[in-house]
C-alpha cells in the first residue's frame, strides 16, 4: 500500500490474519497477543522456506541460528522449489521469507501470520529491496535487524520499545534510529519465548495443512498516533487482518 506523499516515512510492519472480529490485546510484555504455534512437544522445530536471493542468504541464516538459540524452538532451513516472487506466497504450517523491489511503499519489511484463534497457522516475511538496495540500508546491521524483528514476529513476539529516541536495548525487536547493536535477539526475548510457550497444546500447526494465501492490502487507518497506526481488513465470515506499522521518520 502505498503511503501519503506527505509523510515519506518508512515502516516495518507486522500483518496478522485472525479467526476473530478484534485482535487480543498486546501484553505489558512483549508477546504478541497471545499468538503461537500449536504444538504437543517443546523443543519444536518450525520450517523457514528460503525464498531470498544470495543478496540475503547470509542474513537469514544468522536469523535461524539466532532465534534456533531458544530453549523451546529450533528453526530449520528449506530450499529448493520454494514460493519466490512478489507474492511470497504463504505455505501451511511453515514460515516463508522473501525479497524483492515492492516498491517506494513506505516499509522496509513486513510480517504476516494467519491464525486460527490464537494458533498461528503459517506465516511469511518480505523485505523490501527498494529501500535495501540504497545506500541508507544497504548495511550488514539494517538487514540483520529487519530479518530478525520480522521472523520473531512471526514466532509471536511484538517489539520491545517503539520509541525511536531511547537508548538500544541490545535486541532486534527494539525500534531504532541506529541499528548498530540491535541486530541479534537478546535474553528478554529468549525468555518471552519461554513464556509464550511454556503450556503445550493438544495439537499441532507445526507443518501442518491449512488454506495457503497471501496477505491482501492492509484496509482502512482506523488509528493513527502519528508513530504508529492501525489498519484494519474485513474479509467478512468473522475474518480480519489487522495491520500494525511503526513509522521511522
Amino acid at each position: 500500500m502505498s503511503l501519503p506523499s506527505r509523510r515519506r516515512l518508512l515502516a516495518i510492519g507486522l500483518v496478522t490474519a485472525l479467526v476473530a472480529a478484534f485482535p487480543a490485546a498486546v501484553s505489558a510484555s512483549h508477546s504478541w497477543g497471545s499468538y503461537h504455534w500449536a504444538r504437543t512437544a517443546n523443543p519444536f522445530t518450525l520450517t523457514v522456506v528460503d525464498s531470498v536471493d544470495s543478496s540475503w542468504d547470509s542474513y537469514l541464516t544468522t536469523t535461524i541460528s539466532d532465534w534456533s538459540a531458544s530453549s523451546v524452538l529450533n528453526l530449520t532451513r528449506q530450499t529448493g522449489s520454494v514460493a519466490k516472487g512478489k507474492t511470497c506466497k504463504a505455505i501451511s504450517g511453515k514460515v516463508n521469507v522473501c525479497n524483492n523491489r515492492y516498491g517506494n511503499n513506505g516499509w522496509l519489511g513486513v510480517a504476516s501470520i494467519w491464525a486460527s484463534g490464537s494458533h498461528i497457522t503459517q506465516g511469511t516475511v518480505k523485505v523490501n529491496d527498494t529501500y535495501f538496495n540504497t545506500a541508507t540500508y544497504n548495511t550488514a546491521a539494517w538487514r540483520n535487524l529487519v530479518m530478525c524483528q520480522e521472523a520473531g514476529h512471526t514466532l509471536g513476539l511484538d517489539h520491545q520499545d517503539e520509541n525511536f529516541g531511547n537508548p538500544n536495548l541490545g535486541t532486534c525487536m527494539d525500534y531504532t534510529s541506529s541499528p548498530g547493536t540491535n541486530q541479534h535477539p537478546n535474553t528478554h526475548d529468549y525468555d518471552q519465548l519461554e513464556a509464550i510457550y511454556a503450556h503445550l497444546d493438544s495439537t499441532t500447526t507445526v507443518g501442518q495443512v491449512a488454506s495457503n494465501g497471501s496477505a491482501p492490502g492492509w484496509g482502512r487507518m482506523i488509528r493513527d498516533n502519528g508513530r504508529s497506526a492501525l489498519f484494519v481488513r474485513d474479509l467478512g465470515n468473522g475474518m480480519a487482518i489487522f495491520s500494525f506499522v511503526i513509522w521511522a521518520r
